[in-house]
């Protein structure tokens, strides 16, 4: 039953508290389960990646045709409509545009010591990137992925996608070659994160992994159990709308939605001032549920976790969404700009009612791959910073040494670091005995 709150209820941050802490994944029975596989693929490689194969996927692998080749991309572009083809083109063409936008500049100064300061940066030499194949498959997430670390400047891109009984769909292969991936490889899940992270005989290990999955995937992906930087974690998603009383229900209903059939335990949240507004667009969910696609997994997503949340005012909901810390903001409001100004947590906030979320999913040209689970409290969406690290420069001369060198001793005596004292302490007595 999708959940109804008001603020003005006197249970309503007990109710509210619940909505946030719904147990949407078993993390228990995913962590133990993944931390076998794990194991076996560190232990038995290609071996244990052709056995999950075959269980998970339920086709026969080989070590030779785990790597997807040029013949087959190229048939499965044959294959791909050219209006298609010419999507993911334009597609590619926007986010490539918007991410050359965050590419940061060196630094380099000398300050009025005389130290030479700054940092430079460098591209990750390799990066895996996780393509989910299981309910959906998506070739925008390939563009997603594989387009940041190409303008930040990744030698080796290495896609991993699942392919349920031996299928891939041909628009994802498509995307991959649009994107300019290098290498890409038919296996999924934790086994393919394992893989990412030590190698196996058939694909070399990686620097980093990214990329939205579901439970499995993220709980594989996690720092500490792999040996490889992740940069996303991508348990099942919020996504929250505020909205005022004159906008259309059928869109409202159907953003949420657009939301919801993503995955059963997705949360699709609706935060109105009006609560005859908030009727209209559980009326609208439920009549859209009756001929969508894909209306079991979005009916369950919005029974078992949605809401319908009605405030006094807007401003009330300014902390409510924050708490929240959506996925995904949509601001369907007269004043979006003065609203998002007051948000502080959010993956992505979407201004006005002409701006739906799915427009961010494809070809706006800002990431769709965001932080979940309320992780935008503290992240951020993936863009270039993710694929390229900063190296510190510190440089000087005897003069700027013997600036700052004498407080410096002073604090390495202080915490008791004597070699690190001495190790300046010598240079400060060769000056003066210059």
């Amino acid at each position: 039953m999708t959940t109804r709150l008001k603020t003005t209820d006197n249970n309503f941050a007990d109710g509210f508290a619940k909505l946030l802490a719904a147990k949407r994944e078993n993390e228990a029975d995913v962590n133990d389960t993944v931390t076998t596989i794990l194991a076996d693929v560190r232990e038995r490689g290609d071996a244990a990646l052709i056995e999950m194969t075959r269980r998970f996927d339920g086709f026969e692998l080989t070590a030779e045709g785990m790597a997807i080749g040029a013949d087959e991309i190229d048939a499965a572009m044959k294959q791909c409509e050219p209006a298609l083809l010419a999507a993911l083109e334009l597609a590619a063409s926007r986010i490539s545009d918007f991410h050359k936008h965050q590419m940061p500049e060196n630094l380099d100064y000398v300050d009025a010591a005389g130290i030479r300061l700054g940092y430079r940066w460098t591209a990750l030499a390799a990066a895996g990137l996780y393509v989910p194949g299981g309910t959906a498959a998506y070739p925008s997430s390939v563009l997603m992925n594989a387009l940041p670390a190409k303008v930040a400047g990744v030698e080796r891109l290495v896609m991993v996608v699942p392919t349920p009984a031996g299928v891939l769909n041909p628009l994802v292969l498509a995307a991959a070659r649009i994107a300019g991936i290098d290498e890409i490889y038919r296996i999924g899940g934790a086994p393919a994160g394992r893989a990412h992270a030590s190698g196996t005989a058939a694909l070399a290990p990686v620097g980093k992994s990214g990329g939205p999955g579901h439970a499995d995937d993220a709980a594989a992906k996690r720092p500490g159990g792999l040996g490889v930087g992740a940069h996303r974690c991508a348990p099942p998603s919020r996504n929250a709308g505020g909205t005022a009383p004159d906008n259309d229900p059928d869109w409202i209903a159907t953003d949420l939605l657009s939301q919801a059939e993503h995955d059963k335990v997705a949360q699709a949240i609706l935060i109105t001032d009006d609560e005859n507004f908030a009727d209209r667009v559980e009326t609208s969910v439920e009549d859209a549920l009756r001929t969508l696609p894909r209306a079991d997994i979005a009916g369950q997503s919005w029974h078992d976790y949605g809401a319908l949340i009605v405030v006094e005012n807007l401003d009330e909901a300014i902390p409510l969404i924050d708490r929240i810390a959506p996925e995904h903001l949509e601001l369907a409001v007269a004043d979006p700009d003065g609203m998002a100004a007051k948000v502080r947590n959010a993956g992505a906030i979407f201004l006005g009612r002409f701006a739906p979320e799915a427009l961010g999913d494809y070809l706006a040209g800002p990431n769709h791959v965001l932080p979940t689970d309320g992780s935008a409290r503290f992240s951020s969406g993936l863009g270039v910073l993710d694929f390229i690290k900063r190296s510190s420069l510190i440089g000087g001369d005897a003069k700027s040494l013997a600036e700052v060198g004498p407080a410096a001793i002073l604090l390495a005596e202080a915490e008791g670091l004597d070699a690190h004292a001495r190790s300046i302490a010598l240079r400060l007595n060769r000056r003066s005995e210059e």
